[in-house]
């Protein structure tokens, strides 16, 4: 293999002879059902990455992450349907075809527009395939996370002016949807119940959206707050010679309070 390759042509190399017939044995017996877990396993790992705001690290995860795509590239060229190069200027054409307040001569001066334009591009390049029966809402995986997916459809509806003009009468409709999940609470309807709660949930991520702020980003934070004041707990316990069963609600909710001012405080 030759050295003098890009990065990009020598990850597609290295692939290529992974799934040689002299290649690696777990490597080519995958396709593109058995890898499905790793990809948005490493999406995950990405997003920690992120999350943890170190550079050396997301690094590292972008490259696992480009390694999912490259597999599945090498999948498909090996059945002749097209490959990692070609993807690539699908995407590069894709992106010229969405921007055309940049490539071309449209305007689009504001992020909202860009958006807008760019949801208009995509309805547009769907309907041909769908015979005119494109929705706006589409594109939006179904395998997404509720919350994120929640997010995503909102989003899109909103671009067409599907949207409360402000936050508060997003935090006027979670009112409205608690009441209702109280009511229902109140008449013991076990269908009625999920329902609601799926209403207030929806509501809630709304609510997030006008606030500028990512609902499943938010729900990871508070997770992993209680988990981090949860262990916290534990080793007070511990120490003690406990566990959280050994106690009564009242000393759990002290030493949660603890965890929770220890938390603020960086301590």
């Amino acid at each position: 293999m030759s050295e003098n390759k890009s990065g990009f042509e020598r990850a597609v190399e290295v692939m290529a002879r992974l799934r040689a017939p002299d290649g690696c044995p777990w490597d080519k017996e995958q396709d593109h059902q058995s890898l499905k877990p790793y990809l948005v396993e490493e999406a995950y790992e990405v997003m920690e990455a992120i999350e943890a705001d170190d550079p050396a690290m997301l690094k590292e995860e972008l490259g696992d992450l480009l390694l999912q795509v490259l597999f599945h590239c090498r999948l498909a060229e090996e059945k002749g349907l097209f490959d990692a190069d070609g993807a690539a200027r699908a995407l590069a054409q894709k992106m010229i075809d969405r921007h055309p307040h940049v490539f071309e001569d449209a305007l689009a001066e504001t992020s909202g527009e860009v958006l807008r334009n760019w949801e208009i591009s995509k309805r547009k390049a769907r309907a041909v395939g769908d015979n005119g029966a494109a929705s706006i809402l589409d594109g939006v995986p179904t395998a997404m996370p509720a919350l994120q997916r929640a997010q995503r459809l909102q989003g899109k509806a909103s671009r067409v002016g599907f949207d409360w003009p402000d936050a508060a009468g997003a935090a006027d409709k979670v009112e409205e949807e608690w009441a209702e999940l109280k009511a229902a609470m109140q008449k013991g309807d076990r269908e009625a119940l999920e329902q609601e709660m799926g209403d207030l949930l929806f509501a809630a991520v709304n609510l997030s959206r006008k606030l500028g702020v990512s609902a499943e980003g938010a729900a990871r934070a508070c997770i992993a707050r209680f988990t981090e004041r949860f262990h916290h707990m534990e080793q007070a316990l511990r120490a003690r010679g406990l566990s959280p069963e050994d106690v009564p609600l009242e000393e759990l909710e002290a030493l949660w309070n603890e965890a929770k001012k220890a938390g603020r405080s960086g301590g």
